[in-house]
């Protein structure tokens, strides 16, 4: 039977889940509060430079070859995806890096440089990534865990792959040398975890970027929101921009609809939010609706970090230097830094940091002969009470100051653009929850059938997609709660 859909967010999440289910024959209505879609995702675009203010990079292109042929189309006719050459470069607080890249024998060569001892463990750990990866992409991404059973079954696995120690504790079973750890070991940073706690599940990523690489969308990912909106408009989608929704309308044990900041009402037999789970069941839903997530049920949840990014266009290229495209800056405190970013919520004076320079090799980002980059520094989230209209200039000179003594000479003579964003963006534009930039930590205990499951456990017409729902942050989590909700809601 064919559907009224209301999705609330045309963040990716949002926009992958209407485009499967317009493509099932439902119709369908996206409901995006900002002035074009993107979400997390929103690009930034001023006097010719091009910003995408959160996702940096493709780790999984088959997920978007597989949105495509579901709506019956080819990906490669509306964008197009190069494998990044290098994947990154991790530079220790030294300013030396490694450089991480498809080429296993340049990999082995810098670990035999650094320490020889840690070769074979090397490869150890990476025959040992295959099998998480079964487990936790293969077998359990795509997995709604709406029932604890679903959890018992796979509980067995997780315990034989020492799914319950920390990605950093993994690693260091196999790699001895400290900053080779933390290279083999910092992707949970990248969907919010802190390493020296997610769960290794999380080594994976290390075999999903070796096997399929690490890509980057001509035009930036912003290119990719505008051919998802393309092509879910396509095919019958209907996506209104300035459209607020400021409630889900319950009736018993159902929803029914919303209701738009500015007070109409919009009927539907089916609600799918893309906003933060914390934020649609604490903001959208009145508190004598829910008895699974309550206001107390949320506030003892464990969120992830949130995030300082300043956007920089440049009048000059810093060709010369040793940056490149993806750049991981690791200080040297960095587990007491992570410590008191996740654990201690202070805001520390030094910081470790990811360098994002798109107009490396893009030079439609940026006028001609200049950049288009973002400095990202992790920091915690509003529980740490920071008050940014404070802290807000001197950690951006901080910042500035700390990439042209380093990194980026006379940077701040060449800024002709700028903008930044702190955890007040987090919490009041994109509405997450205490301003987590990546929804809840990514801990083992705060996963599957433990995470806000993808149909909803109030309502059984209410769907979730996106970082906060199963199963997880990330461009592969996010579009695979996509597929989760559309495999649930089914063909019209």
């Amino acid at each position: 039977m064919r559907r009224e859909i209301i999705i609330i967010g045309g963040g990716l999440g949002g926009l992958a889940a209407g485009i499967r289910l317009v493509a099932k024959g439902h119709h369908v209505t996206i409901l995006e509060k900002r002035d074009k879609p993107g979400g997390k995702a929103y690009t930034y675009k001023t006097q010719g430079f091009t910003f995408d203010s959160g996702p940096s990079i493709v780790t999984a292109p088959f997920m978007f070859d597989d949105l495509w042929r579901e709506a019956g189309r080819r990906r490669e006719d509306y964008f197009t995806l190069e494998e990044c050459s290098p994947y990154y470069r991790i530079f220790d607080h030294k300013g030396s890096y490694f450089e991480y890249s498809s080429n296993e024998q340049a990999l082995i060569r810098q670990i035999r440089e650094r320490s020889p001892r840690d070769v074979e463990g090397y490869k150890r750990f990476m025959a040992s990534t295959k099998p998480i990866f079964e487990l936790g992409f293969v077998k359990l991404a795509e997995q709604p865990f709406l029932h604890f059973t679903d959890m018992l079954k796979v509980t067995p696995d997780l315990l034989r792959l020492k799914s319950f120690i920390s990605t950093y504790r993994y690693v260091s079973g196999f790699i001895k040398d400290d900053f080779l750890r933390r290279c083999f070991s910092f992707h949970p940073l990248f969907i919010g975890g802190n390493p020296f706690d997610a769960s290794s599940v999380y080594a994976m990523v290390d075999y999903l970027e070796r096997e399929w690489g690490v890509h980057h969308a001509v035009g930036g990912i912003g290119a990719i929101i505008s051919a998802m909106a393309k092509l879910f408009t396509e095919l019958g989608g209907t996506l209104e921009l300035n459209a607020e929704t400021a409630e889900i309308l319950v009736e018993g044990r159902k929803v029914v609809g919303v209701r738009m900041a500015d007070g109409q009402t919009r009927r539907a037999d089916i609600v799918v939010s893309n906003a933060d789970s914390a934020y649609t069941y604490q903001k959208l839903i009145a508190p004598h609706h829910r008895k699974v997530y309550t206001d107390a049920n949320l506030r003892g949840k464990k969120y992830s970090m949130s995030l300082v990014v300043l956007y920089l266009g440049l009048d000059k290229r810093y060709d010369d230097g040793d940056i490149v495209q993806h750049n991981v800056i690791l200080g040297k405190r960095y587990k007491g830094l992570l410590n008191d970013i996740f654990n201690r919520h202070h805001l520390a004076r030094d910081f470790s940091l990811y360098l994002h320079r798109p107009s490396h090799v893009d030079p439609s980002l940026a006028p001609k002969g200049g950049e288009a980059l973002y400095v990202l520094a992790p920091v915690p989230n509003a529980s740490s009470r920071t008050d940014w209209s404070q802290a807000a200039k001197p950690y951006r000179d901080a910042l500035v100051t700390f990439l042209e003594q380093n990194y980026m000479p006379g940077l701040s003579k060449h800024i002709v653009v700028e903008h930044m964003v702190d955890p007040r963006y987090y919490e009041h534009t994109l509405n997450n929850y205490r301003g987590a930039a990546f929804n809840l930590q990514p801990l083992l205990t705060q996963s599957a059938w433990f995470r806000p499951h993808n149909r909803s456990e109030e309502f059984a017409n209410l769907y979730l997609v996106g970082g906060g729902t199963h199963p997880g942050a990330g461009l592969p989590g996010v579009l695979a709660s996509a597929i989760i909700a559309a495999k649930l809601i089914g063909p019209a």
